[in-house]
């Protein structure tokens, strides 16, 4: 799991290391979502975010209510933020649902990572979002530094 640390301008290069490095960083995962809303692919964020949440859940009553909202949002059919997976993903989550697990959704949420990773990451680096974050901050810390100017 990885652990969500608040912003310091200073971040903002360091989120194309990693896609991790980006969704560990709130302002990073903030900008990531926006430009999603962009593209119209913020479900794919918002599975992985709730998928995290779920995992941390202690209480087996609070496990089964999770999991059927995580369910009813993202994964049947016609859901309200209907997340691409495979039919056999998807129904091997739907067979678990009567006694859903954990992990019941990993494989589903490693194939959203994955398909954030190797398309949406990419084409976020290089969107203006990410352009205008960078060169703000480039711009800050040359006033920052150079304070003359």
């Amino acid at each position: 799991m990885i652990p969500i640390e608040m912003s310091t301008p200073t971040n903002t290069m360091a989120w194309s290391e990693s896609m991790d490095t980006l969704l560990a960083n709130k302002a990073g995962l903030d900008a990531f979502r926006t430009f999603l809303k962009s593209e119209f692919s913020e479900e794919n964020v918002e599975f992985w975010l709730a998928c995290e949440d779920y995992k941390k859940t202690e209480s087996a009553e609070k496990i089964a209510s999770k999991a059927r909202m995580i369910y009813s949002e993202f994964i049947q059919a016609d859901a309200p933020k209907e997340i691409n997976i495979d039919f056999s993903t998807r129904d091997l989550i739907s067979r678990n649902m009567s006694e859903p697990t954990l992990k019941c959704f990993d494989e589903a949420q490693r194939l959203i990572y994955s398909l954030m990773a190797k398309d949406s990451f990419p084409r976020f680096l290089k969107s203006e979002v990410y352009r205008k974050l960078v060169n703000s901050q480039q711009d800050g810390n040359h006033k920052r530094w150079l304070p003359f100017l």
